[in-house]
């Protein structure tokens, strides 16, 4: 199994007595160079770990701001492929800082559970929150992900 930043990161965290800053950030936001150039700064910044949201359609479970933003995204184009591009292009010079992507499992499920797990594991992503997929609907996809060494958050 590859290496896991997010247990590496709270255990230094834990190590300096601190609590950690987990950012969260709309992939495609305002746009695509925008929003990369906003997650290559967060760690800068003080991002502990980064929460990068992959936009839909739908996404009845967020506030307005990220309705917002993920309808913004969408309007430019981003996808989940184009969240997994941001991943990687941000891997080239960052391989430290956690990376969780935040969405809902529309887009996952059209990927397909094992492409994209194994897709998002070479982009460079630690975890994974599906906001809507209640345990008892997740067997699959927590498989393909546990292969791939990306944790399920849940």
């Amino acid at each position: 199994m590859r290496h896991n930043r997010i247990a590496a990161r709270f255990a230094g965290l834990k190590a300096e007595n601190r609590a950690g800053l987990i950012t969260y950030v709309m992939a495609g936001d305002p746009d695509v160079e925008t929003a990369f150039e906003i997650l290559k700064g967060l760690p800068a910044a003080g991002a502990d770990l980064i929460e990068l949201g992959f936009p839909f359609s739908d996404p009845m479970a967020e506030g307005p701001p990220i309705q917002r933003a993920a309808l913004r995204a969408l309007k430019v184009g981003m996808t989940l492929r184009g969240t997994l591009d941001l991943v990687r292009r941000f891997r080239v010079e960052d391989k430290d800082t956690p990376i969780i992507l935040m969405g809902y499992t529309n887009p996952v499920l059209s990927y397909g559970f094992g492409p994209f797990a194994q897709d998002a594991a070479a982009a460079g992503v630690d975890g994974l929150i599906i906001v809507d997929s209640p345990p008892e609907e997740a067997d699959e996809l927590s498989e393909a992900l546990d292969i791939a060494g990306i944790s399920l958050i849940r």
